[in-house]
């Protein structure tokens, strides 16, 4: 990374508490059973992007408890997610100090792998902004160029956990050039899960 700004990856982790996390998946396989595919998931997903093209940085949720957690890689800085929605998170993991090329990630996309973030931060040397499409009409993927501050009113207007979130992102900053990665699937439901196709 000697010459140019380094690029930043940052994945969105929620505490792996059963209750508290994947709760449309824990209707159909239970909260226990949901809280340890999420913790799995994640670690797996740590390890596999961990690279030294990029900086990986962890967002966590909720902020004290997962700033403090032991169960995430201890040698990943930690950046509390803080409040608000989903855009309001995102924005302000967009807004990261360090200077050069930021994606956001979540941590429940089975198929997101080393190559998919390269292409991604590649689609940036072309564009403002970039989007990962998910097949349920939302995205797994969002990236900013930072060549100027992200606008305030990106992802106003966005309605989450819809098939509108990717429409709706797009037309909340036309004035931005949007790259497109590669489509992958989240994980929502037990029929996403990978072992149930």
């Amino acid at each position: 990374m000697t010459g140019r700004r380094a690029r930043h990856l940052i994945v969105m982790v929620k505490e792996p508490r059963p209750g508290r996390v994947k709760t449309r998946l824990a209707r159909d396989i239970g909260t226990g059973a949901a809280a340890w595919w999420f913790r799995r998931q994640a670690l797996t997903l740590l390890a596999r992007l961990d690279d030294p093209r990029w900086r990986l940085h962890l967002a966590v949720s909720p902020d004290r408890e997962g700033l403090a957690s032991r169960i995430w890689p201890a040698h990943l800085p930690r950046i509390p997610q803080g409040r608000g929605d989903l855009g309001a998170r995102m924005l302000r993991l967009l807004r990261h100090p360090a200077p050069g090329p930021v994606l956001v990630v979540g941590a429940d996309i089975p198929g997101m792998t080393r190559a998919r973030i390269a292409d991604a931060f590649a689609q940036l040397g072309r564009h403002d902004a970039v989007l990962g499409p998910a097949t349920d009409g939302g995205y797994w993927l969002v990236g900013l160029k930072r060549t100027a501050a992200p606008p305030p009113w990106l992802f106003r207007g966005v309605r989450w956990s819809s098939p509108h979130a990717l429409a709706d992102t797009l037309a909340s900053a036309p004035e931005l050039s949007w790259g497109r990665a590669a489509t992958l699937s989240d994980v929502d439901t037990a029929a996403d899960l990978p072992d149930s196709r």
